[in-house]
């Protein structure tokens, strides 16, 4: 699990070093980070908080303070494994592949809210966990709650990053995911924990139901007493 005091810029710099000594990484400074967010910020209305919409690890780990949250949807963007991992929960013995919001579809999750006092400390703990690399962009989107529609903070796919996989077919990826693995866990720990946060909400995402029935099949064919 991520813990807030694990984001500081001391610990980013050591992520960093960890992942440019398999190879070459590409990172963002903390000074092109620092004016991605304030770029973001400053299409905010004073005083307001935030919402933050959440489709992956931040189901069951925000690791920033909110005061509550609420069932979400997203359109025009759906949940995808189309990140490359070779930090994280994966590692270049074991690469393994990471959720985006790429574009098409709809999603659901769920929505933070961000009082509006923590704003400012939050969007910075927020920035250091997604922002590292500029995989991502940060973007002001519309997010439909039950009751109203909101905008909010959605961290989508930077399509022309280095690490953006276009087009990979469900076998493909699944074997990714069966065998990612890296400091914080495994590929497959992490797509079953977001069918199980989704579940909970009483949401279901076909594409991670697919991959986990996928998954099933590549561990049966392994297994020694499978039939050929």
């Amino acid at each position: 699990m991520l813990v807030r005091e694990e984001f500081s810029r001391e610990r980013v710099d050591e992520l960093i070093r960890e992942a440019r000594r398999h190879g070459p990484f590409h990172a963002l400074t903390h000074e092109e980070r620092e004016a991605t967010r304030r770029e973001f910020l400053a299409k905010l209305p004073e005083r307001q908080g935030l919402w933050v919409f959440g489709y992956g690890s931040l189901l069951w780990n925000p690791a920033f303070h909110f005061t509550h949250w609420q069932n979400a949807k997203l359109f025009g963007f759906r949940r995808k494994f189309c990140l490359q991992a070779s930090i994280g929960r994966g590692s270049p013995e074991k690469p393994g592949l990471m959720l985006a919001l790429d574009r098409g579809g709809s999603c659901n999750g769920r929505a933070f809210f961000i009082a509006p006092d923590k704003v400012e400390s939050e969007t910075e703990i927020l920035w250091m966990r997604e922002m590292i690399s500029g995989s991502y962009d940060a973007r002001l989107a519309r997010i439909r709650l039950p009751n109203e529609t909101v905008a909010g903070l959605a961290f989508t796919m930077n399509r022309s990053h280095p690490r953006y996989v276009a087009d990979m077919d469900l076998e493909t990826t699944a074997k990714f995911l069966a065998s990612g693995e890296g400091r914080m866990g495994t590929c497959r720990d992490y797509l079953y924990n977001t069918i199980a946060h989704l579940e909970e909400m009483h949401m279901k995402d076909r594409y991670l139901h697919d991959l986990q029935l996928k998954i099933q099949e590549l561990d049966d064919r392994r297994a020694p007493n499978s039939s050929k």
